[in-house]
């Protein structure tokens, strides 16, 4: 008798959304405990002709660090994340126009603001209403981004 050993590896859809509700939960904790959704934190790094605050870089290296050393022991140990059937692992890319323009834009509005992504929806529950502006300037972006890509 042949069985189908597939649907073992895989959870049911809601788990998907608990794990990455849980994940995003433990993430914005670790940047509000940090300091890292406090965009004068943000912006004292970027200023590295005036006061500069190294922090920033001790929060992104032990970040990098974690992930590198978890995603080396994970690929090895598991075909398939809980979640879904395959990892999806980016593949390198060339450089081209598109990145670099994204990049600068990015880094304008990370330097102009003191936000990225991840620390401005931490400081959207904390009640900051500068970045209630922001906000929805990002996504627009992002729908932006999405309509124009080409790829």
């Amino acid at each position: 008798m042949h069985t189908n050993v597939s649907h073992l590896h895989t959870a049911p859809s809601w788990h998907g959304f608990v794990i990455a509700l849980v994940c995003g939960l433990i993430f914005g904790l670790g940047l509000a405990l940090s300091g890292m959704s406090d965009p004068l934190t943000v912006q004292a790094f970027l200023d590295v002709a005036g006061h500069w605050d190294p922090s920033l870089a001790f929060v992104m290296g032990g970040a990098v660090a974690v992930s590198l050393l978890g995603f080396q022991v994970l690929l090895k140990r598991r075909k398939a994340p809980v979640c879904g059937a395959v990892f999806h692992v980016p593949q390198p890319k060339p450089i081209d126009v598109r990145l670099l323009l994204g990049a600068a834009l990015f880094g304008i509005g990370w330097g102009l603001s003191g936000y990225c992504p991840g620390p401005a929806l931490t400081t959207m529950l904390a009640g900051n209403a500068e970045v209630w502006f922001f906000v929805p300037a990002m996504l627009a972006g992002a729908w932006l981004q999405r309509r124009t890509n080409r790829h």
